[in-house]
């Protein structure tokens, strides 16, 4: 090991928050090293609002979050990694800042103080012609601002503190917060009467102008000291959408950190290209999708979708379905940003304008259009809704016009909204109401499209390799709707769907709840996940009910089904009949599920780009969404057990996920040590009666093999005489040891001890 980093070859992801701060992380140091990889990947260090759990609510953009032992701590993270080889790749947030607390954001604070007047006016995206800034906290209570009191020079409504302009402080609190640069309002009004524009529905985050040079100075200059210090080699840009003008912040970014790798969480939509920016290339929910669809059967589509129709009594369209919650999400959650967009329709009736804006991002395919194919995606979203709305024909003409000018103020703020609306409609609200084929509902996925050829996947590697060979592969993030593991038991029951059909069935009748579709999620959540603590499930059913917004939600929450859904929740370990038989099935699954996420590991981490680790994934992970993603993990027990492997150890494929780990560890060293080995990518041909059950690639000397569709493998008679032809004489696997020298090999043989398996050239 040297005592600096080199290229970012494998990223291992690390949620650094106030209970895992800086210094346990530099902690983990010599133990990634060991794993292989060559740098590691953080949450956000500034400053975040006060006990923030994921550093995404930055409040101070000039300093390290001191909860995370603020910028001496950072040096010693630096150290620790320098002392071992590795290198940091940091995540930054620059569409939104926290704005929960407002005494926490000194610039929130100026603005509120001083309004148009502070110097920080500009920094934030704010409707100044509507009037006072509004800020939605008070209780629904048409006497709430009677609870205001002044105390030490500031209002205060119970532990919310808010400045006093200079000069206004005189009277009674209701007359001094009359007198402010911004009204304190009923919490259900941010979602419809907001005057700044927020990161999607969240009132605590409010965007920010990083299109102004000096906001951008500004909330950049520690990163861009930190990449020019040599302190950081990667940044990774949390949702560029939300930006006014994306592809100017990268260039301008790209500009001020030349020499960093530089990734973007943009979700791309099924056949989707990521634009010409001057990126090294996305966050990796492609390459997720792509993967994961390897061990999802094809085969088992109709099956899932007549199950569907009778268990819901309907069947259900996915194209009807995004539509109507992502209108619901245009003109419910997101109708102040409707506002601000219809307003700048003046020639429009407000109404007919709302309606068409609404329809159109309603009707918008991908998150967001950008040039050359933006022009087409804004022409079908016109096309689908008007096939829709014919009765907006006028307005949906007339709104369109201007969307087609770029320079066009609407044009320019219509994509923030699309994106938005995307992301609500669909990821946090249809995934959790399309329930065919949950393994499908992930972020950059694509519920309607069941299973990925193998053909499909390697046309996708070689596009990979050629246009963006370190761009980021994952499998598993914090914003993940599921974990990776879970997500691979699931894919298992594409190959019994008839199986599937009958328990879930039987299951539904004795537990029943009024929402059917709902019922079905839970029933696959936990079937995929189980063994799953009981608090763990209901938080997750409660979050995933509300989500979905069908039979209660965040706003109103309805008891009488909210109960109904946790009984469900405690039949499943409560009622003997049921838990056994839930617990048996589970059992039954779970080694093919195990190849599955082998199968899937080994791909994602083999494939052309940058491979990530998510915390604590490099073992066996039932972990859902966000925040059950972000529980502790036991580092202890995964050191014990790489250096277990490193003494000769080779483990069964069993529930300690010692197996796992063998792949993680031996495929990303062989990545960092052998790099020459990884710099093509070409498909294999596997020959035999099994071969469909076989995804081979070569990635210029190292062979990659996973074993797809396992059950039907062995119920097909397993491999027989299956052969793989390999490019050299003589390899050997770096999970067995075992050595072969014939040129060609029995897959019988290489996939005796694991469903995996990765050659190497023998030295």
């Amino acid at each position: 090991m040297t005592d600096t980093a080199g290229p970012v070859g494998a990223t291992y992801r690390v949620q650094v928050r106030p209970d895992f701060d800086l210094d346990a992380t530099a902690g983990l140091a010599g133990y990634l090293a060991d794993l292989g990889v060559t740098h590691l990947y953080s949450a956000p260090l500034l400053t975040a609002a006060p006990g923030s759990t994921h550093g995404y609510d930055v409040v101070d953009h000039r300093q390290v979050n001191p909860e995370l032992g603020g910028e001496p701590a950072r040096q010693r993270l630096l150290r620790a990694l320098r002392s071992v080889g590795l290198g940091l790749v940091v995540d930054i947030v620059p569409n939104h800042a926290g704005v929960a607390v407002p005494a926490a954001n000194p610039a929130w604070w100026d603005v509120l103080r001083r309004g148009r007047d502070s110097a920080y006016a500009n920094w934030f995206d704010i409707d100044w012609a509507r009037g006072r800034l509004l800020l939605p906290v008070l209780a629904e209570s048409p006497d709430a601002l009677d609870a205001l009191t002044i105390v030490d020079g500031e209002l205060r409504y119970h532990e919310h503190r808010f400045p006093i302009a200079d000069g206004t402080g005189d009277g009674s609190p209701r007359e001094v917060h009359d007198r402010q640069h911004y009204e304190l309002v009923c919490w259900r009004r941010g979602d419809a009467e907001l005057t700044y524009r927020r990161f999607f529905a969240v009132s605590s985050l409010a965007g920010l102008r990083v299109e102004d040079p000096a906001v951008f100075a500004a909330t950049h200059e520690l990163i861009l000291a930190w990449a020019a210090n040599g302190e950081v080699d990667g940044i990774r840009v949390d949702h560029p959408d939300g930006l006014r003008d994306p592809a100017g912040y990268l260039a301008r970014l790209r500009d001020a950190a030349p020499d960093t790798w530089l990734i973007v969480e943009k979700i791309l939509e099924y056949g989707e290209e990521l634009p010409a920016w001057p990126v090294d290339g996305t966050t990796g929910y492609d390459a997720l999708a792509a993967v994961c669809g390897l061990f999802v059967d094809g085969d088992a589509e109709a099956d899932f979708t007549a199950l569907d129709t009778r268990l819901t009594g309907r069947a259900t369209s996915w194209a009807d379905l995004t539509h109507d919650t992502k209108l619901g999400a245009a003109t419910r959650l997101l109708a102040a940003e409707l506002t601000r967009l219809a307003a700048l329709a003046p020639e429009v009736d407000p109404d007919a304008a709302r309606a068409a804006l609404a329809e159109l991002a309603a009707a918008f395919p991908v998150y967001r259009g950008y040039p050359p194919d933006g022009v087409r995606h804004l022409a079908n979203a016109r096309a689908e809704a008007g096939r829709r709305r014919t009765d907006l024909t006028g307005a949906l003409d007339a709104v369109t016009r201007r969307l087609r000018d770029p320079d066009d103020e609407l044009a320019r703020r219509f994509p923030q909204f699309t994106g938005a609306v995307m992301a609500k409609g669909v990821e946090d609200t249809a995934y959790y109401r399309w329930s065919r084929f949950v393994a499908l509902n992930e972020v950059g996925g694509s519920p309607t499209h069941f299973g990925t050829l193998p053909g499909r996947f390697h046309r996708f590697a070689v596009a990979r390799h050629d246009r963006w060979p370190t761009s980021m592969t994952t499998l598993s993030t914090h914003d993940t709707k599921r974990g990776e593991d879970v997500r691979a038991r699931l894919a298992v029951l594409a190959e019994l769907p008839q199986r599937w059909a009958q328990l879930v069935t039987g299951w539904m009748a004795a537990v029943p709840l009024p929402d059917a579709a709902l019922a079905h999620l839970l029933w696959q959540t936990a079937v995929g996940a189980w063994p799953v603590e009981r608090e763990r499930l209901h938080a997750y059913a409660e979050k995933a009910a509300r989500e979905a917004a069908v039979s209660t939600g965040w706003t109103d929450p309805d008891p009488a089904f909210e109960q109904a859904m946790h009984a469900l929740v405690d039949a499943m370990y409560d009622d003997p009949a049921v838990s056994a038989e839930l617990a048996a099935f589970a059992a039954e699954i779970t080694p093919a599920g195990w190849s599955n996420s082998l199968g899937q590991k080994l791909i994602q981490l083999a494939m052309p780009g940058v491979p990530d680790t998510y915390q604590g994934t490099e073992l066996w992970d039932n972990s859902l969404v966000d925040p059950d993603n972000r529980r502790p993990v036991d580092f202890g027990v995964r050191r014990e057990l790489l250096a277990r492997l490193d003494a000769g150890w080779r483990p069964a494929v069993d529930d300690t996920g010692a197996a796992k780990l063998l792949v993680v560890s031996r495929t990303l060293r062989a990545r960092r040590d052998r790099p020459e080995l990884f710099g093509d990518y070409q498909p294999m041909l596997v020959h035999g009666p099994a071969a469909r059950h076989a995804v081979a690639f070569d990635r210029g000397g190292a062979v990659a093999v996973a074993t797809r569709l396992p059950l039907r493998l062995a119920a097909e008679g397993g491999w027989r005489d299956t052969t793989l032809s390999l490019p050299v004489n003589q390899m050997s696997c770096l999970f067995t040891g075992r050595v072969y020298r014939d040129g060609r090999v029995r897959l019988a043989d290489l996939l005796a001890t694991y469903p995996v398996a990765l050659l190497v050239p023998t030295t």
